[in-house]
């Protein structure tokens, strides 16, 4: 059973539908929508800040999501897909949005809706991905622009597709 833990007043709040890994943690003020996954080992850290969380959103393995107190917070709309290994800290992930395995996105940054952030890119503070773009890079850079269908069909088969995943697990409780 994945480890929940309330912190300075604030119990993490788990929509329906959701499926939480065994060893996933999620700590303080996490608030999360409807059918969401959460993979192994991944860590949602709200003790610091809010993070908060949409519907239909698969957090995969490895993944940290954390702030800094009382400076920045973690956003996440809907339909987004956070790959294996990922940090995003302090930052806001708009809906549509694939962040690649192993990138890392810091504080006050915006990745916009439909955006690809490739794996292993680093997106540094206080950078604003323009809605429907490629980033790839260290630091992370623009690479093009995205057909907005394609992206968006791309992005959302991949969440259909964990959401399918989860099911797999659920049924072996």
């Amino acid at each position: 059973m994945a480890l929940i833990k309330e912190v300075r007043g604030f119990t993490p709040q788990i929509g329906k539908n959701a499926f939480l890994a065994d060893n996933a943690t999620i700590i303080g003020d996490v608030i999360m929508g409807d059918d969401c996954s959460v993979w192994f080992n991944a860590v949602l850290r709200g003790d610091v800040n809010s993070i908060r969380i949409g519907n239909r959103v698969n957090i995969q393995d490895g993944t940290v999501l954390h702030t800094l107190y009382q400076k920045s917070t973690v956003e996440i709309g809907d339909d987004v897909s956070v790959g294996h290994n990922v940090v995003i800290h302090g930052a806001k992930i708009e809906s549509g949005a694939l962040i690649g395995m192993g990138a890392i996105v810091l504080d006050h940054a915006v990745v916009g809706e439909g955006s690809i952030v490739a794996a292993g890119s680093v997106v540094l503070s206080g950078t604003i991905i323009e809605p429907g773009s490629i980033y790839a890079g260290v630091p992370a850079k623009f690479v093009k622009k995205v057909d907005a269908e394609q992206a968006k069909e791309m992005n959302q088969k991949i969440a259909k597709n964990y959401l399918m995943y989860s099911g797999w697990f659920k049924d072996e409780e």
